[in-house]
């Protein structure tokens, strides 16, 4: 079990409170077709528009923030398929911390380029093949630096759900959220933030149907490891959720479901049709699980976390044709 104790409410304000000079206070955009769509009032908190892409910024500060003068001299080093990359990556950079990611070898052309643009120090794993914690673990004792991961940590979480907390300050009590799952730190996040702010609020994880890992292990009450999926939402191409992240999702989340990569290039196309929006597809998630529940969320004000929007842009030419 984890040795960090599970972040509170609290821990979600006291976050939002220290990253406030750092990170974007992002918009949020509403869609009279969507609305039309799915028969509700659907607001979208656009993470998309966080710096470096994605709300994984929000976690990366708030960890980084609280590093004591050791830790910041001896350096940051994490693991991630991207986003969490670049997070830990800029939030180093702007803090003078030194920082090592490893990412796999099949990461994204652009997030590779993004972290080493944050000067980062980029090392390559085979996600099919290494422990990436062990890796990680290693380096760690090796050279005396901080682990921060992708989403099993107390920070991580906290500063993560500082996106639906601003959500909730800006438009009210929801019926509904929906937010990315992948190790599950925003959606873990989220959850404090809802049942503080709109204790109402049904809460929805939503991961690729290829790794439904988090599903299964909702549903079994334990966490369930899987083969690393295939499929295009690489931010949630994850093999099993955290274990502070699993203990809040188990306590407070209502159900996680599913959306196939055809959704997820339907979402995508949408949001840069009709949107005008570059969205990755792990931050489609969301949109495409309210568009299968359409029947359930009539006459409901809803609200959808777009995770991100860091996608190569060869790729998402090729998934929109």
């Amino acid at each position: 079990m984890s040795d960090f104790p599970l972040p509170e409410y609290n821990d979600v304000a006291a976050a939002s409170h220290r990253i406030n000079e750092y990170a974007h206070k992002t918009p949020v955009l509403t869609s009279r077709t969507v609305n039309d769509m799915l028969g509700a009032e659907v607001y979208f908190k656009c993470e998309n528009f966080q710096r470096m892409g994605a709300f994984k910024f929000r976690g990366a500060m708030n960890a980084l923030l609280q590093f004591n003068d050791q830790q910041r001299k001896a350096g940051v080093v994490t693991f991630s398929s991207g986003n969490h990359a670049q997070a830990i990556a800029l939030a180093a950079q702007i803090l003078g911390i030194p920082a090592t990611i490893l990412m796999p070898e099949d990461s994204p052309e652009a997030k590779i380029a993004a972290t080493k643009g944050y000067q980062g120090k980029v090392i390559f794993f085979d996600r099919y093949k290494d422990d990436r914690q062990q890796l990680c673990r290693d380096l760690a004792e090796k050279q005396g630096m901080t682990v921060i991961p992708p989403y099993d940590h107390p920070h991580i979480i906290a500063g993560q759900g500082t996106a639906a907390k601003e959500l909730f300050e800006e438009v009210g009590e929801l019926d509904a959220i929906f937010a990315s799952f992948g190790g599950g730190g925003l959606l873990s996040g989220t959850a404090l933030a809802a049942r503080h702010l709109s204790p109402d609020c049904k809460i929805y994880g939503v991961e690729p149907e290829a790794g439904n890992d988090g599903q299964q292990s909702f549903r079994s009450g334990k966490i369930v490891r899987i083969d690393t999926p295939k499929t295009i939402a690489d931010g949630a191409q994850t093999s099993y959720i955290g274990e502070l992240n699993f203990a809040l999702i188990q306590r407070l989340v209502d159900d996680v479901l599913t959306a196939t990569d055809e959704e997820l290039i339907s979402c995508m196309r949408f949001f840069a049709e009709r949107m005008k929006m570059v969205v990755e597809p792990t931050g489609c998630l969301g949109f495409a699980a309210a568009r299968n529940m359409k029947a359930q969320l009539a006459g409901k004000r809803i609200g959808i976390i777009i995770s991100g929007g860091n996608v190569d842009l060869g790729n998402f030419g090729r998934y929109l044709v």
